[in-house]
Order: structure tokens, then sequence, then C-alpha cells
């Protein structure tokens, strides 16, 4: 549903295509200026066979024919934060739409952490330098007619920003569907209250911002989606609605000691923080 334009919210709407990838359960987005084509990718993912360590194309082979149906100039490739639970195909699709990829101003944070467990090879260096384009919280640039606004949402990673466009917000994974919660925050530089507080940054916008998901885990019964709004949340997600930030804080920290590590994080994290 269309949203109005206020002053939080950058007009005009953008036509948005979701991709959802079973076998991680990652949604990503092919979002285009319905004016001039111009277009932004977002968290695209790299098909993994772990058993084979075989990697394959194939989801990222689809956003390439829906960028070529529609004829859409791609500017960027845009990161919401350094993922630990699937391959970014990020690198693979800027060889192959000459287009630069971003992420967060704070990811250096996260390759310095993950840098000695790798024990990455010279001349590895964390500062960065391997993204074209590091984002600082409220940044602005334009995908055509569209204007985005970056914000940082810290709190599930310490390099996690979402993606202000339109009457539409990317917010990675801050939060979940209403019936499945929040990230974990467990994460080396994750934080609860952080994330509490990042939450209730995007939970400010106007109730009728569309806020696009990066992840689904349905429960039985319930097909995988990955849009809801603002007001949605507020009222009905099963971890903020009608909690205060230290029973947030309590809640996910008692959530988080039961979860087990993502099946694809020592892959994942290696290969997505150096492109």
């Amino acid at each position: 549903m269309p949203g109005r334009a206020t002053d939080s919210i950058i007009a005009p709407f953008p036509r948005i295509t979701g991709f959802f990838h079973e076998p991680t359960s990652t949604v990503s987005y092919l979002v285009a200026d319905p004016i001039t084509n111009k277009a932004v990718i977002i968290d695209p993912v790299l098909d993994f066979d772990p058993a084979a360590a075989r990697t394959s194309t194939q989801s990222a082979d689809l956003l390439l024919a829906e960028v070529e149906k529609h004829g859409l100039d791609i500017v960027f490739i845009l990161e919401t934060h350094i993922h630990a639970d699937h391959l970014s195909a990020a690198h693979f699709l800027s060889s192959r739409l000459a287009a630069p990829i971003a992420v967060g101003g704070q990811t250096p944070s996260v390759q310095k952490v993950f840098e000695p467990i790798y024990q990455l090879p010279y001349p590895f260096v964390p500062d960065g330098s391997q993204f074209d384009r590091l984002f600082k919280d409220g940044e602005t640039f334009e995908i055509g007619a569209l204007k985005v606004k970056v914000i940082a949402t810290p709190g599930h990673t310490p390099a996690c920003v979402s993606y202000v466009i339109g009457d539409a917000v990317f917010v990675g994974d801050t939060l979940f569907m209403p019936d499945y919660g929040t990230a974990r925050c467990d994460f080396p530089g994750g934080d609860p209250e952080t994330l509490y507080d990042s939450i209730w940054r995007i939970l400010s916008l106007p109730d009728e911002t569309r806020l696009f998901l990066c992840h689904d885990y349905p429960p039985a019964g319930r097909s995988p989606s990955w849009e809801t709004t603002v007001a949605v949340q507020k009222s009905e997600n099963i971890h903020i609605a009608g909690r205060t930030r230290s029973e947030f804080a309590v809640l996910r920290r008692e959530r988080d000691r039961q979860l087990s590590m993502p099946t694809l994080i020592l892959p994942s994290i290696q290969l997505n923080m150096r492109r």
C-alpha cells in the first residue's frame, strides 16, 4: 500500500521486487525508480552447497534476468550488513553489471574482529577498502528520481544499516515478521539495548511506512512473507510490542542463549567481509 510523503519519507515510491531464497530464508530485492529505470540490488545471495563446497549463481541469475527484462541501470549493489547466514552474490553481480558495492561505514569494526579468527592472508586490511563505498549514518544518494537515506541500525552487528527509499525501508536483520520477532544480538559487537534503540528509530517513521525484511522463518501454515508496516510491527511484534528497553534486553539475551550458530557462519563471514 502506498504511504504518504512526509519529512521522514522521501517520495516518489519505488518499484520493489523481492526474491526469496529458500535454503537460507533470505530475501533479496530489486528496487527501481519507475521514472528513470535506475535501480539498486539489496542483499543478493550466492548459492552454496556446503556438502560439495561448491557455489553457483542460480539465484543471482534470476536477478540479472529481471534487470535485463526491464532494461534497468543498476547504480548500487547494497548490503545491509556483513551476513553470517548466506554467501553474498554482490561481487558476482558487480562484475556483470559494473555496479559499485556499498555497505555501512562501521564495516571495518566487523572485519577487525574476524580477521584474526580466519587468519586471512596478507595483504587483507580491515579498513573497508574491499568495498566501493562505506555509507555514514544519515548519508543520502539518488536512484534516478528516488532519494535514499541511510540510517545506522546497529545491534545485530555494529555495522548494520537500513535504507529508506521513498515510502519503504529495507531493514536488514533488525526486524523479522511480527510472529517471529527480532534479530539475534549475540554476534561480536551485538547488543540488545542498541538493537532496541535501532528498531525504534525505524518505528518512529509514519505508521504507513512499508518495511522490507532480509529474512523470514515462517511457522507451519504460513507462507514466506517479507513486507510489513511500522504500525503492524509496533502493535504485533512478539519481541517489541508493549516491552520496555530493559524487558526487551532480558528477552533477547534469554532467546539468544538458546540459538545455535548459523549453519553457514564460517564461510559466509569469511567471504562477505572480503568480496
